[in-house]
């Protein structure tokens, strides 16, 4: 039996109440996100965690969609963006692609996320001219039962309306609710607008991280939290539809919260290990190869755990000649793997690569 639509409440919504719960899980996120700021800029160039981080985010927010790649195939689409792949590898890509022109338009526009803005990220990511849905029949259904579970606005002009209600409300000011309190809202407040097509959850989770970076919270878009829900995917379902069904915040709020001060914990820990991993790479580049070394070419081998001689020829400005030359002496050194391709070559920073690839790992075995 189709299910009575859900009236999208007006923003804040009634119910979105600070419990002492909420305040409590709220303080300890902000102190873990403080944290991670902070860590975050003892990389030398922001550049290598936008691009290394936000393709594990990208991967693993694909993943609540049921849309699976492999770290290899993800890295392999990275370095031959032309060469035919998977589907699935070349949609998280654009996921990618997506989160970096969010970022740019925060910056471009004063820090105001728009819903224009929203509208470029899913033409990136669904290569498509569509905008928001237009026409009335879209139905939420359980994937696994087939059960209609939430009608979300039908009509143009209520998707429009309340992506515009959302628009202000995501850059207002004067709102006295925590900005991560905020930030669950906006994400349930999207979820239930369902504004698109197809992809609503991803772009919605990229706003996500936005936000955060848009409220000072963030200095770049890094928060991985796409990996907390892909582990806790049920949870996040049941507890969306939950405030549909019976008004009740709190458990979505506490949920989201813990999301963002669990993820922070996680991606404190990855950049601790990138930024370990990255001064045993300076120390080894200076003394076993002191003529070649540079901080950009530091910062080349880990902004692409799988690089090419184009990314270095282009990213420090040397000869395409030369740049083959730095890339098989670091691979004869150890620093690398060179792997052939067709008439060229690639080199893989084994270490970062098997770093990445850990964390998903674990992440399986406690699901």
């Amino acid at each position: 039996m189709l299910k009575p639509t859900y009236d999208v409440p007006p923003l804040p919504p009634p119910g979105a109440a600070e419990t002492i719960a909420v305040l409590r899980e709220a303080a300890q996120a902000h102190r873990f996100l403080a944290e991670l700021k902070g860590r975050a800029a003892a990389i030398p160039n922001q550049g290598i965690l936008i691009d290394t981080l936000s393709l594990q985010e990208a991967k693993a927010s694909s993943e609540i969609e049921n849309i699976v790649t492999t770290q290899d195939e993800l890295f392999q689409t990275s370095l031959f963006p032309d060469r035919a792949g998977s589907p699935a590898a070349k949609e998280v890509a654009r996921y990618v692609e997506a989160l970096k022109c969010g970022f740019e338009g925060l910056r471009e526009r004063q820090r105001l996320i728009t819903a224009n803005g929203i509208i470029d990220m899913f033409r990136i990511l669904k290569r498509t001219q569509e905008g928001f849905r237009t026409t009335p029949g879209t139905v939420l259904r359980n994937q696994e039962t087939g059960e209609d579970v939430y009608v979300p606005p039908q009509t143009g002009d209520e998707v429009l309306a309340h992506m515009n209600a959302l628009e202000r409300y995501i850059n207002g000011a004067g709102n006295e609710l925590d900005p991560l309190v905020r930030m669950a809202i906006i994400h349930h407040q999207f979820e239930s607008i369902h504004p698109f097509s197809d992809g609503n959850g991803r772009i919605g989770r990229i706003v996500n991280v936005l936000y955060l970076t848009q409220q000072g919270l963030l200095e770049i878009p890094i928060l991985y939290l796409s990996r907390y829900i892909t582990n806790r995917k049920a949870d996040y379902y049941r507890l969306l539809q939950s405030v549909r069904d019976t008004g009740e915040w709190e458990p979505w709020l506490l949920y989201m919260l813990r999301a963002v001060g669990e993820t922070a914990v996680g991606t404190l820990k990855l950049i601790e290990q990138i930024r370990l991993l990255m001064a045993d790479y300076k120390d080894r580049l200076r003394s076993e190869h002191s003529r070649i070394y540079s901080q950009d070419l530091l910062n080349n081998l880990f902004r692409h755990p799988y690089t090419r001689i184009e990314f270095v020829q282009n990213e420090i400005g040397v000869t395409r000649q030369t740049a083959a030359r730095y890339l098989d002496q670091l691979a004869a050194s150890g620093l690398l793997v060179k792997h052939p391709e067709g008439r060229n070559n690639y080199y893989i920073n084994r270490p970062l690569a098997d770093l990445l690839t850990r964390g998903e790992q674990l992440d399986r075995e406690q699901r």
